[in-house]
C-alpha cells in the first residue's frame, strides 16, 4: 500500500481567491440591497395608492383616518430606505476594499453589522470574519500599506 503525500498548498493562493469571492459576494448583497430599495418605492407607490384613493375611505366606517395612517407609515419608508441604502454603500465599498487590500477595519465592522441581515448577510458576515482575521491575510493587508 502507497501512501501519496498530501498536496501542499500554497497559503496566498487560497487566501486570493477567498478573498476574490468575498469579494464578489458583497457586491451581490449591495445589489440586494439596490433590489430592496425598488421593492420598496414599488410597496409606497401601492400603499399611496390604496390610503389616499377616495374610493377607499368611502367604505371605510371606523378607524382614523389613511392619510394619518400613511403619514406614519411614510416615516418607515424613508427609515428603511435609508437602511437599505447605507448598507448597500458600506457593502459596496467593503467589497472595493477588500479588493485593494484597504481598510480590513472597516470591512471587519461591516462584516458584523451584515450578520443581523438573514440569511444571506448572516453568512457574508461570518465568512467575512474567519477569511480577514487569518494572520496570512493580516499580513497581506500589512504589505499593501507600506509605502
Amino acid at each position: 500500500m502507497s501512501l501519496t503525500p498530501p498536496v501542499l498548498r500554497d497559503q496566498s493562493i487560497v487566501d486570493a481567491e477567498h478573498m476574490r469571492l468575498l469579494q464578489i459576494f458583497h457586491y451581490i448583497l449591495a445589489g440586494l440591497a439596490l433590489v430592496g430599495l425598488g421593492f420598496l418605492a414599488l410597496h409606497y407607490g401601492v400603499m399611496h395608492y390604496v390610503l389616499t384613493n377616495p374610493e377607499m375611505v368611502q367604505k371605510q366606517k371606523d378607524g382614523p383616518p389613511p392619510e394619518q395612517i400613511f403619514a406614519l407609515l411614510r416615516w418607515f419608508y424613508w427609515i428603511g430606505g435609508g437602511l437599505l441604502l447605507s448598507m448597500g454603500t458600506a457593502n459596496l465599498l467593503s467589497g472595493l476594499f477588500i479588493r485593494r487590500r484597504v481598510n480590513r477595519l472597516f470591512s471587519i465592522i461591516i462584516a458584523g453589522i451584515n450578520c443581523i441581515q438573514i440569511p444571506f448577510g448572516t453568512a457574508l458576515g461570518v465568512f467575512t470574519i474567519i477569511v480577514l482575521m487569518r494572520d496570512s491575510v493580516r499580513e497581506s493587508y500589512s504589505a499593501r500599506n507600506i509605502p
